[in-house]
C-alpha cells in the first residue's frame, strides 16, 4: 500500500504490519511463551517493551537492535494476544496458514 491518504487506512496498514509480526513472531515462538504465564506475562513484556521506549526516547538515543516502530507494534500485538487469551481463542485456534500446511 502506498501512503495513506486517510487515518483509516494508515490505521489498516499498522494493522497489517503487526498480523505480520505476530504471524512471524508466532511461527518461531508457538504458543507456549504465552501460555506459561498467561495475562501476566503478557503485561511484563510489555512492561519491558514500554521501559525500552522510554529509555530510548528520554535519552534521545537511537536503538542499535530493532526499531521503535517495531517495539510498538510489539506492544500492540501483545495487546491483542491478550484479548485472545482473555476469551479463550488463543489456546483453541491455530493459524489459518498452519492448517493448510498440514493438508
Amino acid at each position: 500500500m502506498k501512503s495513506p491518504q486517510y487515518l483509516d487506512q494508515a490505521f489498516e496498514k499498522v494493522c497489517q504490519e503487526a498480523l505480520a509480526t505476530f504471524i512471524k513472531k508466532h511461527k518461531d515462538y508457538g504458543k507456549g511463551n504465552i501460555l506459561d504465564m498467561g495475562e501476566l506475562g503478557i503485561a511484563f513484556r510489555i512492561s519491558e517493551k514500554f521501559n525500552r521506549i522510554k529509555h530510548l526516547l528520554m535519552n534521545g538515543k537511537k536503538p542499535e537492535n530493532e526499531s521503535l516502530d517495531d517495539s510498538w507494534i510489539d506492544i500492540a500485538v501483545y495487546a491483542i494476544i491478550a484479548i485472545l487469551l482473555r476469551r479463550g481463542w488463543f489456546e483453541k485456534l491455530n493459524l489459518k496458514e498452519n492448517l493448510k500446511k498440514q493438508k
